[in-house]
């Protein structure tokens, strides 16, 4: 059953008793009427489904909520997804979901992961080709631990700026992550989930979001109290892992992934099983190569020929190429270089995937081969399930990616040097330190680039985030480490565990 709530009839009732125009006695003129925009639509479905080895029963509501300025005029309509379960339990868990960019609708976890449905693309790194894309029930979905609610913040999805409203307003981390503080804040009053257990959780820059927006929630008086934060393909420290001049940082944090895609393409002689050569790599980037990067050209001799030769290894580079690198691979260049034998790239995303560029030569990638090679699926999925299963009626077009621009990145309240030093990982931290319920689950795939593991280890391994409430959990693919059948049920028996283990 589909019900569907527009404003036609409102409209219609309304013509009736609101005037067109007004009259100026002293000089008679049309003034034309300020268009308010027409009520929030929205569309509410009832399903059954086998989630976990349960069948559930659920009602998912598909629709805008509208975030509004002090006066009442609506700003802003943020597109959401609900799944809830019947029958309703106001102490159920219940899940806020988005995926990153900034500018990404939540698409990928909602038709990847953990929505109900999900497409089917090769689980093997291969191009997800033409349609049509099998849409098939997902039983990895979360719906037999937690009602979840996916959420596409604005500038992406189908949310979008209302009337005199410049989207921009809502582009940055802190803008951004205030809207959708706003939303939940919303969601829970209309639902009545206040004391519910909460799990905020995202994807890529979605991990940098929901450290924002746990300072949104639970840095007032007037807190939204969370259970859990679930950060897969984790991003919180920009600035280590930026790839600058100078900045010695990213050369470290992207070896072990650049040893675990070395290890997978067979570029290593004699290796021992993947989890135990990156553990080696871990600790050379950590130890001996840290400290090789710190001396700078300093570092000569024996010194320097042993750095390079464990280096050449671990990547799977020749020692040449090494050298005149100067001990210090980036990840572009490594994608071109660790098969240019074999004449092809790898992925950024997804280290497994590869591609091949317009020629052999240069030392870039032309495009992110584990992107062109899933990108068409999930977005035919999405627009199939929403506008044909969940029966939500929009003209507007769904924006999965790349249609945000001129990010704010500026964090004030941080203090210090902040607005250089781009590093949201204290949000987590005094979160935790004034929370003592609230947990951390950090998903990571060994092949991902884009949000490299070892970044998000170094990030929550600093000073001030209680470690003991840090969850890590790893998979045999990259970014979207759910696009392998695989790992995706690994992820799913892994989140079901932290959210029942509160």
């Amino acid at each position: 059953m589909i019900v569907r709530f527009t404003a036609a009839a409102i409209l219609i009732a309304a013509a009736a008793a609101v005037p067109a125009y007004t009259q100026n006695a002293a000089a008679p003129q049309l003034k034309e009427e300020a268009k308010a925009p027409p009520p929030p639509t929205v569309s509410v479905t009832h399903h059954v489904g086998t989630f976990g080895g349960q069948r559930v029963a659920y009602t998912a509501t598909a629709g805008e909520t509208y975030l509004k300025a002090e006066d009442g005029t609506p700003k802003a309509s943020i597109f959401s997804i609900a799944y809830v379960r019947e029958p309703r339990d106001p102490n159920r868990p219940v899940t806020f979901l988005f995926n990153g960019g900034p500018g990404s609708g939540s698409l990928w976890l909602h038709m990847g992961a953990f929505g109900p449905k999900r497409v089917a693309i090769p689980s093997d790194a291969r191009d997800d080709g033409g349609p049509p894309y099998p849409i098939l029930d997902n039983p990895d979905s979360l719906l037999d631990a937690t009602d979840i609610v996916f959420i596409d913040p604005v500038g992406t999805g189908f949310s979008h700026a209302l009337g005199k409203t410049e989207a921009k307003e809502y582009w940055g981390v802190t803008p951004d992550a205030k809207s959708v503080a706003e939303y939940i804040r919303i969601w829970l009053g209309e639902n009545g989930r206040w004391n519910s257990p909460k799990y905020l959780g995202g994807e890529s820059y979605g991990t940098t979001r929901s450290a924002a927006v746990v300072n949104q929630l639970e840095g007032a008086y007037n807190d939204v109290s969370l259970n859990g934060i679930i950060l897969i393909s984790t991003i919180l420290d920009f600035g280590a892992e930026a790839y600058v001049p100078g900045n010695e940082m990213p050369y470290i944090l992207y070896l072990p992934s650049m040893a675990a895609t070395a290890w997978y393409h067979h570029k290593v002689a004699d290796a021992p099983a993947l989890e135990a050569f990156v553990q080696e790599a871990r600790l050379f980037a950590a130890g001996d190569y840290a400290a090789a990067l710190i001396k700078g050209q300093r570092l000569q001799g024996e010194e320097r020929a042993s750095v390079r030769r464990r280096l050449a290894r671990f990547t799977g580079l020749s020692e040449r190429f090494v050298e005149e690198a100067d001990l210090r691979v980036s990840d572009q260049r490594f994608y071109k270089e660790l098969l240019r034998d074999r004449g092809v790239v790898i992925g950024r995303l997804d280290a497994r995937y590869t591609g091949r560029d317009y020629d052999n030569a240069g030392e870039m990638p032309d495009n992110d081969p584990s992107f062109y090679g899933i990108d068409a699926g999930y977005t035919a999925a999405l627009n199939d399930w929403v506008r044909g299963g969940l029966g939500f009626r929009t003209d507007r077009q769904y924006s999965t990616i790349g249609g945000v621009r001129d990010w704010s990145w500026d964090l004030d309240d941080l203090g210090g040097e902040s607005r250089y030093y781009k590093n949201v990982a204290p949000y987590i931290g005094r979160a935790m330190r004034e929370n003592s319920g609230l947990r951390v689950f950090v998903g990571a795939g060994y092949f991902d680039f884009a949000t490299p593991f070892f970044g998000a280890e170094y990030s929550l391994s600093r000073t001030g985030i209680p470690q003991d409430r840090v969850q890590y959990h790893y998979y045999g693919a990259g970014h979207m480490m759910y696009v392998r059948d695989e790992d995706r049920a690994q992820l799913s028996r892994d989140l079901r565990g932290f959210i029942r283990g509160r």
